[in-house]
């Protein structure tokens, strides 16, 4: 019933051209009654039910909103990363994640589960079919991912999936205001909060995450890990003068005749700043595409390939790719071309794994003042620790060398 009057109003605002509501919270006051107690009996619960549906109707929904707020123990709110005041239900069984990729990992590693997830995007469902993720979470499979259309979101396909909250990405204001429209409450997780730290985006997650969900040692302790990796690498990489860190070029994304790079005022400033590198790419701004010339006058030392682009390095090894040259490119000919792993998720944005990306970036490019790091052993003990799972060899093998499947493109 809920489904269907949420899917009707819809269609009216349509018709009627009525004002998109802009705050979250106001949405799920109005179109989810708080859960009754077992101490109400059948007939009351049908006698108030009644009562709401006319006020309801006479005042606009003001009376629901008001039952939500006096209900003790019938919600609770938190404030998301756009300092949106949110109303959630105290049970939350029902969870979609809309546009922030990584997202599901970081919601498996802190609730222990997937099975919560009734709605996930297609590119993350991508990089979750190729990766470590449906190994430990195999109910992250049947996550709904029809109702992301052509990269936009379908409301009424997500409202059939009857969401008790969506996760979305705190700078897409217009996805907030579809879910609010709707009467979904929405939680904004920003990619900027920690002005592309990595670890302490990651952080913030987890918080926001023991606020939803009432459960603040279990983040701390998540975010004490993190932040203990990234002091122990900082230590030694901090004090690497330039001239002695490599010239890095990471190819963000590269398909269908594409290629574009990481510059500054991204993930990769940071990454490669904590690893003990120099980013070639620095003078531009967030992804910039580039051409083969570019890189030429650039010459990395090294070049890595994320995990959105299916190229892997034997592509450029082998000088495979039509139209393009890398022979004369030194990172190729040095033989010094890498492919960023990929375990619970892609191993370049903030997620679930970000501790040890930070390990095997420093490794990677500082191998000799990172000699003593035994990354195989680090890696499985943060999966023993944080999954619960025993890694063998051959599975550390796929997380160091992940399918193109996982890219999500096709070509």
């Amino acid at each position: 019933m809920r489904k269907k009057q949420l899917i009707a109003c819809i269609a009216a605002c349509c018709v009627l051209g009525a004002a998109v509501m802009t705050g979250c919270s106001q949405g799920s006051s109005n179109d989810k009654a708080p859960q009754k107690t077992s101490a109400q009996t059948e007939a009351a619960a049908k006698e108030e039910a009644e009562e709401d549906k006319s006020e309801e109707a006479e005042n606009g929904g003001e009376k629901a909103e008001e039952k939500t707020a006096g209900t003790e123990g019938s919600t609770r709110t938190i404030i998301d990363h756009n300092g949106n005041e949110v109303v959630l239900p105290a049970e939350i069984n029902r969870v979609v994640i809309s546009g922030i990729l990584p997202l599901p990992s970081v919601f498996c590693q802190f609730r222990g589960s997937a099975k919560e997830i009734v709605g996930i995007h297609p590119s993350s469902m991508a990089a979750a079919e190729n990766s470590y993720l449906v190994k430990v979470y195999p109910e992250i499979l049947d996550a709904d991912t029809s109702f992301v259309e052509n990269g936009s979101i379908n409301i009424e396909q997500l409202l059939t999936l009857d969401p008790d909250v969506v996760f979305y990405s705190a700078a897409n204001s217009e996805e907030r205001e579809l879910f609010a429209k709707a009467g979904i409450p929405c939680v904004g997780f920003s990619t900027t909060i920690a002005d592309y730290d990595c670890v302490e985006t990651y952080a913030q997650w987890i918080a926001l995450f023991g606020e939803i969900y009432g459960e603040q040692e279990t983040a701390n302790e998540i975010i004490e890990d993190g932040r203990r990796t990234a002091e122990e690498i900082s230590a030694i990489t901090e004090t690497i003068p330039s001239e002695e860190r490599p010239n890095v070029l990471i190819i963000f994304n590269y398909a269908n005749g594409a290629m574009t790079t990481a510059g500054s005022h991204f993930f990769s400033e940071y990454w490669l700043d904590k690893a003990g590198a120099n980013n070639v790419a620095a003078e531009l701004t967030g992804t910039a595409e580039i051409n083969m010339e570019q890189v030429y006058e650039w010459d990395p030392d090294i070049i890595l390939i994320t995990n959105f682009s299916p190229y892997l390095p034997e592509d450029l090894l082998n000088n495979t790719i039509d139209g393009y040259d890398w022979s004369g490119v030194s990172a190729v000919k040095n033989g010094q071309v890498y492919k960023f792993p990929l375990g619970m998720y892609r191993w370049f944005p903030p997620a679930s794994d970000t501790p040890l990306v930070l390990m095997w970036l420093a490794k990677t490019t500082q191998p000799e003042r990172f000699a003593d790091l035994d990354l195989d052993a680090r890696i499985k003990n943060f999966y023993q620790t944080h999954y619960h799972v025993a890694l063998s060899d051959e599975e550390l093998e796929t997380i160091y060398h992940p399918a193109r499947e996982a890219s999500g493109v096709k070509q």
